[in-house]
C-alpha cells in the first residue's frame, strides 16, 4: 500500500484486506461478507492478480489531426487499398478521442517531460516542462520561475506508447528533426506503405498524424492493407490451438514429431500443450512437407483476396512447389531445343525484329497473343495491387498455355532435326526464337513472386544478339514487361481458332482416358465436320493436333464413311469424331471396368444429390462447401455422360464381333 494509508501503509495488498476486516470488527462496524462474482485479471506469465492503479498520464489531443487525416482520404490525396477499409478509417477519425501516450514499462522512449520543484514553485498542481535534456529543462524552469532559487527538475519515468514511437518511423530514419539531410530530401515522403488492416488506426493513422504535424506533409501516398493469415480452417493462429504455421517449417519441411517438440519450448500450460498436439496431429498427420521459399511466397500472394482474410492451406503451398517443378522441367525441356547444333538466337527478338504477328505460324501467333494478354493482365492487376489476379494470370499462362499446349505443339516441328536431320529452316528458327522469347518474358513476369527459381533459370537462357551487351546482370533488376510493348501480338481470331482446336483435343483425350488408352498408343480418328474455322485449322495444323490428341485424323464427308463399332466423340454441334478402337482394346474387359466405374460414379452422384436436396442444406452448410458440392456434382454428371457414351460404343463393338 502507499504511504498515505495510515496504519495500513507499506502492507501487502492481501494482508491489508485482512487488516481492514480486523479493524472494522474491533470497531464493531463489520456487518457481513458476501460473494461478489467478477472477472479477476491474471497475468499470463507470473499468474499474479493484476489490479488497477490510478496514475497521472500524458494525453495528446487528436481532434484537429483527425480532421486533417479524414480530409486527405476524402480528397483522394491518399489512397487506402482495398477501399472497403476507408469506412473503418472514417469511423476512427470521426470518433477520435484523446490519446494516452504514457506507458509504465522498462523499455521505450522515455517521455521528455521534467517536473519542476523547489522553493517558491506552486504546489497546488504539478509544474512540468518539455525538453530534450536535463540542462534544457533547468533553463526553461529558470525562465519560468526567475525568482525561485534552487530549482530542481526530475524526468518522468514513463515511456512513450509504442505506437507514438513507431509513428515517427517514416521520417525519423532519415535524420529528422534535421530535414536538410540528403536522405530526407531524397526519400521523404514515400509513395507506398504495406501493412495489415488490423493496425490501420494504431499505426497508419499515427504515422499520418505525426507526418502532417511535424513535417507538414503526408508520409506516404498509398496504403495497401494485406490480408491476415489464418489456418486452413479459417481460425486465427494460436499457440494453444497448435495451428501456428512457422514459415521456416513450410520452407524446409518438418516431421510431426519435431513439430510437436516446438510446443514444449514455450510457456504453455501442459493441458494446452496436449490440446495443441492433438490439433497438429489432425492438421499435419505426416508433418509439413518441404515447399521452398518461392512456393510459399507465391502461395501467400495467390491467396491474398482484397478485403478478406486468407486461409493458408499447407497442401496448397505444396501444390505451388509442384508448379515450380513444372516450370523447371519446361525450361529444361526447352533448353534441349536451344542446344540443337544448328540453332543460335537471332539478332533481334520477336518484338524488335519488325516482323508482323500475322507472318508467324498459327501456334506461334497464339502463344505470342497469350503472352501479350498475360503481360497486360499483370500490369493492370499490379496497378490495383491485386496480387491474386497477377499470380492467377501467370499460373494459367505457364501451366495451361505454355506447358500443356505450346510445348507439345513444338515437338512435331522438330522431329527430323532432333533425330539428326538437316539444318534448321527459317520457320524452325522462328519457332525457337518465339520459344526463347516466351520463356524469358514469362520468367520476368514470375520473377517478383519466385525470385530464386527465376534467377537460376534466367541466368541459363541463351541471349538474342542485340541484348548481349545490354542485358541486366540479374532478373531482379531487369525491367518488368510492359503491356504496350506487346499489344501488337494481340489476336482474337487466333485465340478463337486455338480454343476450338483445344476443345477438340480435350474431347478426344477424355474419350481415350475413358477407354484407358495410354498416350503411347495412337488411335485413328475420322472427323465429320461442318465448322469452316475448324476445317481450316485441321487442314493447316493437322500434325500439331494429332500430336496433342495422340490420334491420327482423317476428314470424311458423310456418316456412311464411319465403320461399325467406332466410338463417337462429340466436339460441338458441327463436329463429331469417330475413334477406331478395334484391335486396341479388349471390349469385354473394358465394358466390365467401365460398368463398375459407372455404378460407383452414379452412387457418388446419388449420395451427393440426396445431401444437397435436404431442406436444411442451404441454412446449415457453409457457402464454400455448397460451392464445392455444386462443382463436384457437375463434374460427376459429366463423368457419367462420358462413361455412358463409352459403354455404348463398346457394346456396339461387341455386337459386331459376335
Amino acid at each position: 500500500m502507499l504511504g498515505n494509508c495510515g496504519k495500513f501503509s507499506k502492507m501487502k495488498r492481501f494482508d491489508a484486506r485482512k487488516g481492514v476486516v480486523t479493524a472494522l470488527t474491533e470497531l464493531k462496524l463489520y456487518r457481513e461478507a458476501k460473494e461478489n462474482p467478477m472477472v479477476v485479471p491474471i497475468c499470463s506469465r507470473s499468474k499474479d492478480i493484476v489490479e488497477p492503479l490510478l496514475k497521472l498520464q500524458w494525453y495528446v489531443n487528436c481532434t484537429e489531426m483527425a480532421k486533417d487525416a479524414l480530409e486527405v482520404v476524402k480528397e483522394q490525396n491518399r489512397r487506402i487499398i482495398p477501399e472497403v477499409h476507408v469506412k473503418t478509417w472514417n469511423f476512427w477519425m470521426e470518433g477520435i478521442r484523446d490519446w494516452c501516450i504514457s506507458r509504465q514499462l522498462w523499455w521505450g522512449h522515455q517521455i521528455p517531460a521534467y517536473r519542476v520543484t523547489g522553493q517558491g514553485v506552486p504546489t497546488e498542481e504539478e509544474i512540468w516542462v518539455a525538453a530534450e535534456s536535463e540542462d534544457e529543462a533547468k533553463e526553461k524552469a529558470r525562465t519560468k520561475f526567475p525568482l525561485c532559487p534552487n530549482l530542481e527538475v526530475s524526468r518522468d519515468e514513463d515511456v512513450l506508447d509504442t505506437w507514438f514511437s513507431s509513428g515517427l518511423f517514416p521520417f525519423s530514419v532519415f535524420g529528422w528533426p534535421d530535414t536538410d539531410t540528403t536522405e530526407f530530401r531524397l526519400f521523404y515522403p514515400t509513395d507506398f506503405l504495406e501493412t495489415g488492416y488490423d493496425i490501420l488506426f494504431f499505426w497508419v493513422a499515427r504515422m499520418v498524424f505525426m507526418g502532417m504535424t511535424l513535417t507538414k506533409s503526408l508520409p506516404f501516398k498509398d496504403v495497401f492493407l494485406h490480408s491476415i493469415v489464418r489456418d486452413a480452417h479459417g481460425r486465427k493462429m494460436s499457440k494453444s490451438l497448435g495451428n501456428i504455421v512457422d514459415p521456416v517449417d513450410v520452407i524446409q519441411g518438418i516431421s510431426l514429431i519435431d513439430l510437436q517438440k516446438t510446443l514444449e519450448g514455450g510457456n504453455l500450460d501442459p493441458k494446452e500443450i496436449a490440446k495443441a498436439k492433438e490439433g497438429q496431429k489432425v492438421d499435419y498427420p505426416n508433418g509439413i512437407p518441404e515447399c521452398g521459399t518461392d512456393a510459399l511466397r507465391f502461395a501467400l500472394c495467390a491467396c491474398m483476396t482484397l478485403g478478406r482474410d486468407m486461409n493458408l492451406d499447407v497442401l496448397r503451398v505444396q501444390g505451388y512447389r509442384f508448379f515450380c517443378n513444372k516450370i523447371w522441367n519446361a525450361v529444361k525441356f526447352s533448353m534441349g531445343y536451344w542446344a540443337i547444333p544448328f540453332y543460335s538466337p537471332s539478332t533481334k527478338n520477336p518484338i524488335e525484329c519488325g516482323k508482323k504477328a500475322c507472318e508467324y505460324d498459327r501456334m506461334d501467333r497464339w502463344i505470342l497473343s497469350s503472352l501479350s494478354t498475360v503481360v497486360r493482365s499483370c500490369n493492370e492487376a499490379l496497378e490495383r495491387y491485386d496480387f491474386q489476379s497477377v499470380t492467377s494470370a501467370i499460373y494459367s499462362f505457364w501451366l495451361y498455355d505454355f506447358c500443356d499446349v505450346y510445348l507439345e505443339a513444338v515437338k512435331p516441328k522438330f522431329t527430323e532435326v532432333k533425330s539428326g536431320g538437316t539444318e534448321l529452316s527459317s520457320r524452325q528458327q522462328e519457332h525457337l526464337d518465339v520459344l526463347l522469347f516466351c520463356v524469358e518474358i514469362g520468367l520476368r513476369l514470375l520473377g517478383p513472386f519466385m525470385p530464386f527459381l527465376t534467377e537460376e533459370l534466367w541466368q541459363r537462357l541463351p541471349i538474342f544478339g542485340d541484348e548481349l551487351h545490354m542485358r541486366p546482370p540479374s532478373i531482379c533488376v531487369a525491367p518488368y514487361p510492359h503491356g504496350l510493348e506487346y499489344a501488337s501480338f494481340e489476336d482474337e481470331e487466333v485465340k478463337e481458332e486455338v480454343s476450338l482446336m483445344n476443345k477438340l483435343v480435350h474431347a478426344v483425350r477424355s474419350s481415350r482416358s475413358a477407354y484407358n488408352l495410354p498416350s503411347k498408343v495412337k488411335t485413328e480418328g475420322l472427323v465429320l465436320n461442318r465448322d469452316t474455322m475448324l476445317s481450316r485449322v485441321l487442314s493447316e495444323d493437322q500434325d500439331t493436333i494429332s500430336a496433342l490428341a495422340f490420334t491420327n485424323f482423317r476428314l470424311i464427308e458423310t456418316k456412311e464413311d464411319v465403320p461399325n463399332g467406332a466410338a463417337a466423340v462429340v466436339v460441338s454441334d458441327k463436329c463429331i469424331i469417330y475413334l477406331l478402337l478395334q484391335g486396341l482394346i479388349d471390349p469385354k474387359k473394358e465394358c466390365e471396368k467401365l460398368e463398375k466405374k459407372l455404378r460407383m460414379t452414379e452412387e457418388q452422384l446419388k449420395r451427393l444429390g440426396e445431401a444437397m436436396s435436404k431442406c436444411d442444406y442451404v441454412a446449415k452448410v457453409p457457402e464454400e462447401v455448397q460451392e464445392l458440392n455444386s462443382k463436384k456434382s457437375k463434374s460427376l454428371e459429366g463423368e457419367v455422360k462420358e462413361l455412358t457414351g463409352a459403354l455404348e460404343s463398346l457394346r456396339l463393338i461387341l455386337s459386331n464381333e459376335i
